[in-house]
């Protein structure tokens, strides 16, 4: 199978989607080829050389995570990696938009982790979107985004628990209603009390949650606290100062406020009404084998 980079930098760089379409090839999606690190890493931009820059934090992590879960199914290694994956790689949000950093992750630092993680044993080969592709898509940017989208404040057990259901991240990520931090936690509430247990539960209620907020204004029936851009700045500083995050504990994230429990509640129950209403795919034909 694809293996570590034999070159790896010390700073993290900028791969744009152009270069990283030539080292996308067929060897590569079925898991045969390695990266040819050098040719990769001279067609790359660099970025600021700062503390919080550095790969070998990053690739310490990942190779952690692959060791935990060698055997296991890959796919467990989702809810232990995005939490510390996001607290390592403190990233604003607009330096986490750039496909070109994730390009670069994905080939550059660990397209061995893309194929160990994504590898389908059907098709024997991992899609090529893993490696660029949108965020809800590409292998780490999908990760980094969850962990965002799903922690309340600097809690990241929210992101744990999503994150162990696959659809959470397949469906629910892409929706932008999720950016609302009071209709994240609801739909992990929804997990955390098993009213919602499988992935076709999970993707049934996405889209019952994504189509009510075209009538339903969710920030004015649950409003949120107002986000907290200082305590984000403070905590991507902690980076450039070289704090480090051990792998073991969950860490911390920033330490903004909690979404309100009260908007939290209130949705909760609502989403309960519209999951009850919601068809789940595959429902109707296992209730009829029964």
């Amino acid at each position: 199978m694809t293996e570590k980079p034999d070159h790896l930098p010390e700073y993290l760089a900028r791969l744009a989607d152009e270069n990283a379409a030539r080292f996308i090839a067929d060897g590569l999606l079925s898991g045969k080829d390695n990266v040819p690190a050098i040719a990769l890493n001279q067609t790359t931009e660099p970025l600021p050389e700062s503390p919080r820059m550095r790969l070998r934090a990053l690739r310490d992590l990942i190779d952690d995570a692959m060791h935990l879960y060698r055997d296991d199914r890959p796919t467990k290694a989702d809810a232990w990696l995005a939490p510390r994956l996001h607290a390592i790689l403190r990233l604003t949000r607009e330096e986490a938009a750039d496909p070109a950093l994730w390009n670069y992750v994905a080939l550059g630092v660990a397209p061995d982790f893309v194929v160990w993680r994504h590898f389908s044993e059907n098709k024997k080969s991992v899609n090529a979107r893993y490696f660029k592709g949108p965020y809800h898509k590409q292998a780490f940017a999908r990760l980094w985004w969850s962990a965002e989208l799903f922690r309340n404040g600097p809690d990241y057990e929210p992101v744990v628990i999503a994150c162990g259901n696959q659809d959470m991240l397949n469906t629910v990520l892409r929706l932008d209603v999720i950016d609302h931090r009071p209709t994240a936690q609801a739909l992990v509430q929804m997990l955390r009390q098993d009213v919602v247990r499988t992935g076709r539960e999970a993707n049934a209620l996405g889209k019952a949650v994504n189509a009510a907020a075209a009538t339903l204004m969710y920030d004015v029936i649950a409003p949120d606290t107002e986000r907290d851009a200082g305590a984000v700045r403070r905590w991507i500083d902690e980076a450039e100062e070289g704090h480090s995050v051990l792998h073991r504990p969950l860490p911390l994230g920033p330490t903004e406020e909690p979404a309100i429990d009260e908007s939290v509640e209130r949705l909760t129950a609502l989403f309960e009404e519209l999951f009850a209403d919601a068809q789940v795919r595959g429902e109707e034909e296992a209730a009829e084998e029964e």
